[in-house]
């Protein structure tokens, strides 16, 4: 999936507006102006559209994390320059303060099976034997079961 793939899910998800997702940013170590967030939600078609960058995109989930669980002191987050799914799946499971039968719930709402043992070969440190790199239909599939979850209950 790409970076502004994720940012648009994320978006529509907890129905965050322009200033929201702002602030989200500036939680997260980034100063943003409305203009460069709608460019980043644009469709790849339009000619407007601007890729988001890992940088930013870990910036806005470290943002995410401090909105749902409060700022860990009063430092602000660094911003990892290199996302990968597995981060991101990481980084959302933090910010939506979820276990592993949490999260294992959000992948059923979908249909999508996974043992307990599969989903945390992802949390793993890649150089260790059991560690499985997230694919895009893994974090694909727990997008939408976010979505699921989150919006219906909107």
């Amino acid at each position: 999936m790409s970076n502004n793939d994720v940012l648009r899910t994320l978006r529509y998800t907890f129905d965050f507006n322009d200033f929201v997702m702002i602030d989200l940013f500036a939680k997260g170590g980034l100063t943003v102006d409305r203009a460069q967030v709608s460019n980043w939600l644009k469709r790849e078609e339009d000619e407007e559209f601007q890729a988001i960058y890992d940088k930013e995109l870990a910036a806005f989930l470290n943002g995410l994390i401090i909105l749902k669980r409060g700022p860990k002191d009063d430092t602000t987050p660094v911003a990892e320059k290199s996302v990968s799914n597995n981060l991101v799946l990481r980084k959302l499971k933090i910010a939506l303060n979820m276990k592993d039968e949490d999260m294992l719930e959000i992948f059923g709402l979908r249909g999508f099976r996974l043992s307990k043992h599969e989903l945390s070969a992802f949390f793993r440190n890649p150089n260790q034997h059991q560690y499985r790199q997230c694919k895009d239909q893994v974090l694909r599939n727990f997008l939408q079961g976010l979505q699921m979850k989150y919006r219906s209950e909107s």
